[in-house]
């Protein structure tokens, strides 16, 4: 563990981004609102604010680590990035047709299930061993490996089409996952790529989780748009489109958020907190 926050500052920060977000426009006795609420957590003696675990620092995770533990739960919980980014997926997935797909970090295999409801033939990735379980349980017709996003465990121009979803964030440079996709992935084949918005990764950091009884988080790191266009050129990709689908209204169950429900709507609202990248590997081999 190389990492830590504290709920109260991260309950300090939700707030002071509402406020920043409703100084000018908002209505007034929201915004008295948000400066007293600053004022009574800022304030607070310890155990006071009746937050999760006390405000008590909240621990930083490796990715081996914390989807080990974030696997017995991570089906069962309701996500905004996945209700929100579910649907932009399905249509782009709904115009390919069905070929050999690869579910890059496939993790519990939400997506390997999707795809092979399409009627591809697919190939699931994910470095944990808990969530591959998960996944063979919930996806036995798929073929199950353990590997890296950087170092996919498949041949050259073996796919027609590669899914990665919600992953990207953890690796602190694109280009090598990139460039794996693209790898992997025949000529005239699609590449689907979605993240956590890089909005959401500057403002707010890390997606906290609840580990036994306590909050965790595994480390996000920000990949601006401009990153990922030039990780796509250097692997020779050409995009097709990008999509930005806007936070609607959940807040992670069980965590701070939900003690500061009315601000925490306040700071995300409008704001999108995923991007999916639509991209294909040219036809021709020249083109790349």
């Amino acid at each position: 563990m190389s990492g830590e926050f504290r709920v109260r500052e991260l309950v300090l920060g939700i707030q002071g981004l509402a406020l920043l977000r409703n100084a000018v426009d908002g209505d007034e006795t929201f915004v008295r609102e948000r400066v007293a609420d600053i004022r009574r957590f800022a304030l607070a003696e310890p155990g006071e604010e009746k937050l999760p675990d006390g405000g008590a620092a909240v621990s930083e995770l490796d990715a081996a680590q914390g989807y080990a533990a974030w696997s017995a739960v991570y089906d069962s919980l309701p996500s905004s990035y996945i209700e929100v980014e579910e649907p932009v997926v399905a249509q782009i997935l709904d115009g390919i047709a069905p070929g050999v797909a690869l579910d890059a970090a496939c993790g519990t295999g939400r997506q390997t299930r999707a795809l092979l409801g399409r009627g591809h033939r697919v190939i699931g990735v994910d470095q944990s061993p808990q969530m591959l379980d998960k996944a063979r349980a919930h996806a036995p017709r798929a073929e199950l490996r353990a590997g890296h996003l950087e170092r996919l465990p498949l041949d050259d121009d073996s796919v027609d089409l590669a899914i990665c979803s919600l992953a990207m964030t953890h690796l602190p440079d694109l280009t090598p996952g990139v460039a794996e996709l693209a790898r992997v992935v025949r000529p005239g084949g699609r590449i689907v790529v979605t993240d956590m918005h890089p909005f959401v990764i500057a403002l707010q950091g890390q997606c906290h989780f609840v580990s036994g009884s306590e909050l965790a988080f595994v480390r996000n790191h920000v990949h601006l748009p401009s990153s990922y266009l030039a990780a796509f050129h250097a692997a020779g990709l050409r995009v097709r489109a990008c999509h930005e689908p806007l936070f609607n209204g959940r807040l992670a169950p069980g965590g701070y958020e939900e003690v500061i429900a009315d601000a925490a709507r306040a700071a995300w609202d409008g704001l999108p907190i995923v991007v999916v990248w639509d991209v294909e590997v040219p036809a021709e081999p020249g083109e790349r």
